[in-house]
């Protein structure tokens, strides 16, 4: 009976724990999500330029930059649940802010305070999540950061959505302040993660951590697995980030968070009403539409939460691109070869929402949770808050690149050659994938770390410098 009674308990500390975490992932999702409808709103308000609609778009990628790549840092220093903290505290006060904004330039700086705590839950739930989560469904929770963004995107399109006949573009950006203060109530009862508690010596908290979700037995095994790696691993952080065996590991990282943007889903997550619009769909349509692409998301996002932990990373990512690429080289062809659309029963308007949606399909089920699951995985423990840092880093200046030059490569090129320019970046992500990443599934993260040592130990002692 006590047996059974201590098996509940660790299995509802998993829950509480699981769910909270995530829910940082949530307003990553909300806040960036939320601005294709509101835009449309606040440009009537304010009357913005072309340059300033595209910053109060992007300000908030330039904060997500510039917050993960202080809170790699931070994470290392403070720890990953004081970090979250501290982005639940600058979520509420960017949302109020952006709500009660008087004028353009009052909005665009508090976008860009939203984008600081973007960035820093882009880089900490993630982080969060893969050291307090077990090995054997390490995949499946870590993707729950990925599940919850979705969410949040989709939250973001139905309130856009019920919002649009008043025009409330202010309740759109204010809401997000209510999951943000339900995270900050609901982490403050949290643990911090036992591998940051042992790199800082604490190891009795570690312990008590541990066995809120896991058997004594269970305990010991992971406590001595992460003292062994301790043990291996030299002082430093920032310099250590140059060391040739840490180098593989974080091209790796850097790598797919690049990639992830640059395959091109934020052209889909914040322009797909303009793009839907473009061939023959209503404003209402549009925004429609928007919010079925919302709902194939969250979807495909469980989908892939039931396969990452049984058919692994790697295959994922292969075939993820593979569908990504496919979808996107057909919508650019149809606007070669079809007539110009004049409502949604026209042939180019149906291919372009199924080529969305089947592009969504393969995102949402591959790339979209992988990638955020891997980059905790393949970095080593002590400086795996800066390093992820660089490596969010990556992914926000890319997810930037891509979003400020997608309406000037459409007004440029047209969306023919735009479309096929992003599926040749796609073939360059399946290269990356298949030639450097490593499989890490159903390895503990001190099992990679040891192996990724190991590997570039021997690969330097022959010669060779990669590591596959």
């Amino acid at each position: 009976m006590d047996n059974t009674s201590s098996a509940e308990s660790r299995g509802r500390t998993r829950k509480l724990v699981y769910f909270f975490g995530a829910l940082g992932g949530m307003l990553f999702g909300y806040d960036t999500g939320v601005i294709s409808g509101a835009i449309l709103f606040i440009n009537n308000d304010f009357s913005l330029t072309p340059f300033l609609k595209g910053l109060v778009v992007a300000s908030i990628l330039i904060g997500a930059a510039l917050g993960a790549a202080v809170a790699g840092p931070l994470s290392d220093r403070l720890g990953r649940r004081n970090l979250i903290l501290i982005a639940a505290v600058t979520f509420t006060v960017g949302a109020i802010g952006a709500a009660l904004s008087p004028s353009a330039g009052v909005l665009i700086f508090f976008r860009f305070v939203i984008g600081l705590a973007v960035g820093a839950a882009a880089l900490t739930v993630p982080l969060y999540l893969s050291e307090v989560a077990p090995t054997e469904i390490r995949g499946a929770i870590s993707s729950l950061n990925q599940l919850m963004i979705t969410v949040g995107i989709l939250v973001a399109y139905i309130v856009d959505a019920i919002l649009a006949s008043s025009g409330a573009w202010r309740w759109m950006l204010g809401l997000a302040a209510i999951p943000a203060i339900v995270l900050l109530v609901g982490m403050y009862f949290m643990p911090e993660t036992p591998r940051w508690l042992m790199s800082r010596n604490r190891e009795d908290e570690a312990r008590d951590v541990l066995l809120r979700s896991r058997t004594e037995e269970e305990t010991e095994e992971e406590i001595q697995d992460i003292k062994e790696v301790e043990r291996e691993e030299e002082e430093g952080a920032l310099k250590e980030l140059a060391a040739s065996w840490v180098r593989p590991a974080l091209v790796v990282a850097i790598g797919l968070a690049a990639f992830q943007q640059f395959v091109g889903v934020n052209t889909i997550i914040y322009y797909a009403p303009t793009t839907f619009t473009k061939v023959g769909f209503t404003a209402v349509q549009a925004i429609y539409g928007e919010a079925l692409i919302g709902v194939i998301n969250v979807v495909m996002t469980l989908v892939a939460i039931w396969l990452i932990d049984r058919l692994g990373r790697k295959p994922l990512l292969l075939i993820g691109v593979v569908g990504m690429v496919l979808s996107l080289a057909v919508l650019g062809f149809s606007h070669f070869f079809l007539p110009q659309p004049s409502d949604l029963t026209d042939p180019e308007a149906i291919i372009t929402f199924v080529c969305t949606a089947t592009y969504i399909i393969s995102f949402a089920a591959t790339w979209g949770p992988v990638v955020w699951v891997m980059l905790p995985e393949v970095l080593p423990l002590r400086i795996r808050g800066t390093a992820m840092g660089a490596a969010v880093f990556a992914n926000w200046v890319s997810n930037f690149i891509v979003s400020q030059t997608f309406p000037m490569l459409l007004s440029a090129w047209g969306p023919g050659i735009t479309f096929l320019a992003y599926a040749g970046m796609g073939m360059l992500a399946f290269l990356f994938v298949y030639t450097l990443v490593t499989e890490t599934k159903g390895r503990s993260l001190e099992q990679i770390e040891t192996d990724l040592r190991k590997k570039t130990s021997f690969s330097t002692g022959k010669g060779e410098g990669a590591v596959q």
